[in-house]
């Protein structure tokens, strides 16, 4: 009995310590977490101080960045996936689950390797910045990769989850409009006809980026291609706050008014620089431009459906997979089929009973990615 009582007591004595080291053990799993987290609520603010723990646009690889060069792409013209995650997101949700980074199920990533003979590339970025930045950024890096290894890389698909598939689409804007500046010496006549001076003649030309001739298929799943719900509703509330104008309502307002430009610019998907830098009137929406897809590229709009089918119509359109509306994830532009380029096909494909999270693990969604990737 006096034994039974004394284990007892110690197991309760250490209970403390066990919690703790559960505490610090769950910690260190989930700590890859807190710099996309606060790169995705702050990181314009963190680019703008140039503080250490701003993330930089990267190809990612055993939790590191890779720069392009150390790659190392060798086998010929194998097809690549490149993932694109979301907001306050990283390279880990397309590989692993919430538990451990070696220990989590296999995701999409992985999976489409082993199964598929893909080649999956994973880009983390911050989320903080305006899409437009990002955007403009992930063709630069495109274009590295394609310039890098001429001869490795194949056919490119393209998976882009909620943001990153925003980033995507901003890419290719960039992409298509990409700027050459060619400088031409010419030789200019002087008074002395004894001396030319030889002047810089510049021109401006447009070029197609390289990487945009191998882009086969863009997926985007849970994509706000209309804007996120959520943002238009904080706005919302921000500026209510800000007409009742007490001490309280000013202090939380303006602590809603410090989120990420990249939040920000959810609110109504905005993907080109012009957008976000014009002057903001709070009586009317931003005028937003409208990208158009791709020309011979093969769309896959992927939907979540989070709600039950026994609910109002309105009801489950309106929150659609949770966060992002079902009339926003499927997007105007892909139900037009007269604005499609030529050569470019739109799938659209919705997923019952689906959150927006739940589209990363989804096992028909994934025997969807690899049928049609």
């Amino acid at each position: 009995m006096l034994r039974r009582t004394l284990t007892t007591l110690a197991r309760t004595a250490l209970l403390p310590v066990r919690g703790a080291t559960l505490l610090y053990q769950a910690g260190r799993a989930h700590q890859h977490f807190f710099q996309p987290v606060l790169n995705g609520a702050l990181g314009d603010q963190l680019a703008a101080r140039h503080d250490p723990r701003t993330i930089a646009l990267s190809f990612r690889r055993g939790g590191h960045d890779v720069p392009v060069a150390e790659l190392g792409l060798s086998e010929a013209r194998q097809k690549t996936v490149v993932f694109v995650h979301g907001l306050m997101g990283d390279e880990l949700i397309w590989q692993t689950g919430f538990q451990d980074e070696a220990g989590g199920p296999l995701r999409y990533g992985p999976r489409l390797a082993a199964e598929a003979g893909c080649r999956p590339l994973y880009v983390r970025f911050n989320s903080g910045l305006h899409i437009s930045e990002n955007g403009r950024a992930l063709s630069q890096l495109l274009t590295e990769l394609v310039e890098a290894y001429p001869l490795a890389v194949g056919e490119l698909v393209l998976v882009g989850h909620s943001m990153g598939g925003l980033i995507i689409r901003s890419a290719g804007y960039y992409g298509s409009e990409q700027l050459v500046v060619s400088s031409e010496q010419v030789p200019t006549k002087r008074k002395r006809p004894t001396k030319k001076l030889l002047t810089s003649h510049c021109s401006l030309l447009t070029e197609k980026a390289p990487w945009l001739a191998h882009v086969r298929s863009v997926f985007l799943l849970g994509v706000p291609h209309e804007g996120s719900y959520l943002e238009q509703n904080g706005l919302l509330v921000e500026r209510l706050l800000q007409r009742i104008n007490l001490f309280p309502t000013r202090f939380l307002s303006q602590a809603i008014a410090r989120r990420s430009n990249g939040i920000k610019d959810l609110g109504q998907a905005l993907l080109v620089d012009e957008d976000w830098q014009q002057p903001d009137d709070p009586a009317l929406p931003r005028p937003r431009t409208l990208v158009p897809l791709l020309p011979g590229v093969r769309y896959h709009v992927l939907v979540g459906e989070w709600l039950r089918a026994s609910l109002p119509q309105a009801v489950r359109e309106y929150f659609g997979d949770g966060i992002v509306g079902a009339a926003s994830g499927r997007g105007q532009l892909f139900d037009d089929e007269t604005a499609l380029p030529p050569g470019t096909a739109v799938r659209t494909a919705r997923f019952g009973q689906q959150h927006h999270g739940g589209l990363l693990h989804h096992p028909e969604v994934y025997q969807y990615l690899k049928q049609w990737a």
